[in-house]
């Protein structure tokens, strides 16, 4: 595409490998927290809802999501608790609808492994 302007073309921001994979180093970090669990599941190869999620007894309850969100599923009180403190935002999987007890977690890294872990003891 070209500038109407200048003519000359213009600049293309794409979402890079880079920038996706520092937030999947950190979900590795997630990942390794539960190394010693045999119960849990670590993620699958492929593509798709759930491809990059810890599951436990084939239920999910945490994930990066496909925008490389840090998701986790946890009672919608506690869902709700951290949304009134602005440490997260209700998962929307791309259709419109909210759902409630999934959040993504925007409080930063440090949150990820205990929310993992609270989740993880909600799907027990």
């Amino acid at each position: 595409m070209k500038s109407k302007a200048t003519g000359a073309p213009k600049a293309r921001i794409r979402k890079t490998p880079a920038r996706r994979k520092a937030k999947t180093d950190g979900f590795s970090s997630v990942i390794d927290a539960f190394a010693g669990d045999p119960r849990v599941m670590p993620p699958k190869p492929g593509k798709g809802f759930g491809s990059c999620a810890l599951r436990m007894n084939k239920r999910i309850f945490a994930m990066m999501s496909s925008k490389a969100q840090f998701v986790v599923k946890l009672p919608g009180a506690r869902a709700e608790e951290l949304v009134r403190l602005g440490q997260a935002i209700y998962f929307d999987p791309g259709h419109g609808r909210i759902m409630k007890q999934w959040v993504v977690v925007t409080g930063g890294e440090s949150l990820w492994i205990p929310l993992a872990k609270e989740a993880h003891r909600f799907v027990e």
